[in-house]
């Protein structure tokens, strides 16, 4: 899986390519100056790849900055290394949950598990425990108390804007039994109250549609500059896609998906009966 940096180095990345082309340097160009090959000054300037306060400093030299702009970008180093919130979580931070954290925005469509940010703790558990890696009591706590931490994002503010699409056969299968879905389901209902939170059905009754093949996440960004990054998981890893055409694809799919689901009144009183019919 490729690495993705948190929104900080990301930043730094985009700028350190900028001063870059501003000095009227191409990658190949500047690669055998700085000692790197070409690959890995590619790595840096997509935050793929970390870069220290030394390797930034022969950047800057190379591209004649100085200054207060010296000053910025190293600050803008120094903040980019930081550890973030999830290295507690013995997360690095640099795959979902850094860009997450990161986000002001996600769409996130599921055909087979409640959408993580709505998940209650007895539920989570439950997909934890059955885990392919087959995770400790201890790890199956701590993944909990990430979600739980990421959770609060929801009521927090500036509030992180969910807009979730659940296939309606996730909501059918039991998981944990019938009390804890059963709790799942009314959670739901209460989650989207909140008001940065909407959460929309795919009723089994339209039969074939645009997501059967798999789920997905789009995590959108204040900074206009910073691209967003859809997000998909499978079997063996996930992965994170960056290229505008990628991410018009899903954004397409999800739009399409929201305007065959059910509203969000009408997807919640489809979850309240779902609940009472357990």
């Amino acid at each position: 899986m490729r690495r993705y940096g948190t929104l900080p180095q990301r930043q730094l990345a985009r700028r350190l390519r900028q001063l870059r082309e501003e000095a009227g340097l191409t990658q190949e160009e500047a690669a055998p100056e700085l000692d790197w090959s070409t690959s890995k000054l590619g790595r840096i300037e997509n935050a793929q790849q970390g870069v220290d306060v030394h390797g930034v400093r022969s950047m800057l030299d190379l591209y004649d900055v100085g200054g207060a702009q010296w000053a910025e970008i190293i600050e803008m180093v120094r903040d980019a290394r930081k550890k973030g919130r999830w290295h507690t979580y013995g997360r690095s931070g640099q795959g979902y949950l850094g860009l997450e954290t990161d986000a002001t925005v996600v769409l996130d469509y599921q055909l087979a598990y409640v959408p993580g940010l709505l998940q209650t703790e007895d539920y989570m558990r439950t997909l934890f425990s059955n885990s392919r890696r087959r995770p400790t009591s201890a790890e199956i706590d701590r993944d909990v108390r990430a979600r739980l931490l990421r959770q609060r994002r929801l009521t927090e503010q500036p509030a992180l804007e969910l807009v979730a699409i659940v296939d309606e056969s996730a909501l059918r299968r039991p998981v944990g039994g019938i009390e804890v879905m059963r709790a799942q389901l009314q959670q739901m209902v209460t989650r989207a109250t909140l008001p940065s939170v909407c959460l929309q059905v795919l009723p089994i009754s339209l039969g074939v549609h645009s997501g059967m093949r798999s789920s997905f996440v789009v995590l959108g960004f204040d900074d206009p500059d910073v691209p967003e990054i859809a997000y998909i998981e499978h079997t063996v890893n996930a992965l994170h896609l960056h290229k505008e055409a990628d991410i018009n694809d899903c954004k397409l799919v999800f739009d399409r998906l929201r305007s065959e689901a059910l509203s969000p009144c009408d997807s919640a009183a489809l979850v309240k009966r779902l609940a009472a019919d357990l």
